[in-house]
């Protein structure tokens, strides 16, 4: 490069830099006015928002700035409307606490919503009683990540989700903490996305709810004491590993539902004191590897039509029932699983045992049939039922059989 050009792109280059301001906001300040500041500010500007109380309607960033507020100001929609919307690219909300944001049954009003925009950042807000909380809407390689959520859901219908995403792509929900909404993170026609580290619990119905998304991965997060624990559905491709499913109890409820699933992995996941730590229905390819199963009522409900799924290197402890199912064939993959009611006996030492054994108990599918024989569960008779059933099959499955039981826990 010549030394003339050298000295014009290094002068444009400054005189650019010198064009991103930092506009002040404070209660008493010059500058009051979150609106009037956005209004007044351009792409590159920073609007930092001192701390303070902020009631101003609805606010709307419609360029690429960022707002940023210091000691957690205090934007106040006063149950009437939605309070930050985002509708630009490259735009950044950070450090506010964001609260009491309308609720209405026509229209989903948010604490903050991002429509149409792509690489935004949602980070580090608290957000307080809010209808929906976050919204992301037609938007793409959003990070949403730091948040404090948590609102006062009393019904399904006078209450929205935690975090919500609508037709979006690789998008980031990572190290959020949801408490009290519907759903704590709901996904709908979103791809490509990742769900990593969060804390999603005692919400109203599901801590996790995901429909028709694709190739997305949920990593290490915690569902617990959600009303029917973390429901996947008409998904192709997901990857579900790490995460713990606990205490998520109630008559209809489940660790985790699958449903209308293809090709998924399921990975050293944890289910504790759930009713059923996984019900499954018309589970496709789906390989379920090194997860624990403990404390559950049913470990596992696996209807007839789950095909060629993969049950493999679990370890069941504890729980009332191991596997439950409402068909009497099987064609699933079960093997090298650690049963804690498994009886038989490692002649060679090689931490297989030397006979196979079936984890569905006659008195299981009867319960499935009669839910009011659960007065028996602890009788002699049923023990004597079950162990005559499993000698000689007529009731339950013969195929669903471990054939490798393992004689130890599992330890990957």
């Amino acid at each position: 490069m010549k030394p003339a050009a050298a000295i014009l792109l290094l002068l444009f280059l400054l005189t650019c830099n010198s064009l991103t301001r930092d506009i002040v906001v404070s209660n008493n300040g010059e500058n009051r006015s979150i609106k009037e500041s956005i209004a007044a500010s351009v792409d590159g500007d920073r609007v930092i928002v001192k701390s303070g109380y902020y009631a101003e309607g609805s606010i709307i960033i419609d360029r690429s700035i960022q707002l940023i507020g210091e000691d957690y100001p205090v934007l106040d929609g006063k149950n009437a409307c939605e309070i930050i919307t985002v509708r630009s690219n490259n735009i950044t909300v950070k450090g506010f606490t964001v609260q009491n944001s309308g609720v209405s049954n026509l229209i989903d009003y948010a604490g903050i919503r991002v429509e149409d925009s792509k690489d935004c950042v949602i980070d580090n807000n608290r957000l307080i009683n809010n209808f929906f909380s976050i919204y992301l809407a037609n938007s793409t390689y959003c990070r949403v990540s730091g948040n404090f959520i948590k609102s006062n859901a009393v019904s399904e219908s006078s209450s929205g989700n935690g975090i919500h995403l609508w037709k979006c792509n690789n998008i980031t929900i990572e190290g959020n903490n949801i408490s009290n909404q519907r759903d704590g993170i709901y996904f709908e026609f979103v791809t490509d996305s990742r769900i990593a580290n969060n804390m999603s619990v005692n919400n109203l119905r599901y801590g996790l709810h995901f429909m028709f998304s694709n190739g997305d991965s949920y990593e290490y997060n915690v569902f617990s004491n959600n009303g029917a624990g973390v429901a996947v559905m008409y998904t192709k491709n997901v990857r579900m590993i790490g995460n713990r499913f606990e205490n998520n109890w109630g008559p209809n409820s489940y660790g985790l539902l699958l449903k209308e699933i293809d090709n998924a992995y399921i990975y050293k996941n944890t289910f504790f004191k759930n009713t059923t730590g996984i019900y499954m229905e018309s589970g496709t390819n789906l390989d379920m590897l090194s997860n624990n199963f403990n404390e559950n009522g049913w470990a596992m409900k696996i209807l007839g039509n789950c095909v060629n799924d993969t049950v493999q290197h679990n370890n069941f402890t504890l729980n009332t029932f191991d596997v439950a199912t409402n068909t009497s064939r099987n064609v699933n993959l079960f093997t090298e699983n650690y049963w804690d009611k498994y009886k038989g006996y490692d002649i060679n030492h090689d931490n297989i045992g030397d006979v196979p054994y079936r984890p569905v108990s006659l008195f299981s599918m009867i319960m499935e049939r009669t839910p009011e024989t659960i007065f028996l569960l602890r009788s002699f008779v049923v023990d004597i039922l079950d162990i005559a059933e499993k000698v000689a099959p007529v009731f339950i499955p013969e195929t669903l059989i471990d054939e490798k039981p393992l004689m130890k826990l599992y330890n990957d």
